[in-house]
């Protein structure tokens, strides 16, 4: 077992810093004031792939190369007036092991999941605040100053936001939402990069917001820097609006599957210190992951 440390992407200024505990790296498995938006042009559009009422799929090829692998980055966009979204946490429904990804998509009335949060070396409990309803699986708030939240408790709230510490009062707002999960964001609220230049690379699995309210799921296989692929994401045609990070190297996940096919598969391998190549080709345990389905 071993921790990952993050104190090299401490934001710039008094964006943000790193979690107060270093998140946990689970064994191997088995080898096998936010600026308007110019409309999306038709070309971009085009990008975009049905998988089900409210759910696209969006393959973005990235500007810079990476040391290894295809440099694509997969966007998978869910709207929140068809799908719902809520947390799995294997601590909180008394699993005796961790799901995989794909087998978290197997819960009842699951479409797909991605990463809710790194987590603490027991491999149960997010770095962050955590909580589903008044299930709660880490009651202490970090110095992250993200939060994704979902489920709103009381009428005017948005579905689904990210809530950024910035310029909203995220401890306030987020006791106005069933679910909870709090992380390092990853652009403040102009959408300016706020992810320290580092040199270390890795796999990434982020979730963003953009100007109507859908949420972005997103993964890079490929291995950038933080900062570097804040920068792609911004220059693609996704309209982002917030963004944090959910998780890096080979535990980044994100799995949908349609009519029980997983019509998006990705999980992640590169991490520079770690597990530094492109061969990992399976889903690693994870201990909570946020959830989306139909309504």
């Amino acid at each position: 077992m071993r921790r990952r440390v993050l104190a090299a992407i401490a934001c710039l200024g008094l964006s943000c810093g790193p979690s107060g505990d270093a998140p946990a790296r689970a064994a191997a498995p088995p080898a096998p004031a936010t600026p308007a938006s110019a409309p999306p042009s038709p070309a971009a559009a085009e990008r975009w792939q049905a998988l089900a009422p409210g759910v696209e799929v969006g393959r973005f090829p990235a500007r810079r190369k990476a040391p290894v692998g295809d440099s694509v980055i997969t966007v998978v966009r869910v709207d929140p007036r068809h799908h719902a979204f809520r947390l799995l946490s294997a601590a909180l429904l008394k699993k005796t092991a961790n799901p995989t990804a794909a087998e978290w998509a197997g819960e009842p009335g699951v479409l797909g999941v991605i990463n809710a949060s790194m987590y603490r070396s027991d491999q149960r409990t997010s770095v962050g605040y955590m909580r589903d309803g008044t299930a709660v699986n880490n009651g202490g708030w970090s110095k992250d100053r993200a939060a994704f939240v979902a489920g709103p408790t009381r009428a005017g709230l948005p579905a689904v936001q990210i809530l950024d510490e910035s310029c909203q009062d995220l401890r306030g707002l987020a006791a106005s939402y069933r679910v909870v999960a709090q992380n390092i964001r990853m652009i403040d609220c102009q959408r300016h990069n706020v992810w320290a230049p580092q040199p270390r690379r890795w796999s990434t699995a982020c979730v963003g917001t953009d100007a109507a309210g859908r949420v972005l799921l997103i993964h890079a296989r490929s291995p950038f820097t933080t900062h570097d692929l804040v920068d792609e994401l911004l220059a693609l045609p996704l309209d982002l609006q917030r963004l944090m990070y959910v998780e890096g190297g080979p535990e980044a996940s994100l799995y949908v599957a349609v009519g029980g096919k997983a019509v998006v598969s990705e999980m992640g391998s590169f991490e520079t210190g770690f597990f530094e190549g492109d061969q990992n080709r399976v889903f690693w345990p994870l201990p909570n992951v946020l959830a989306f389905g139909p309504r």
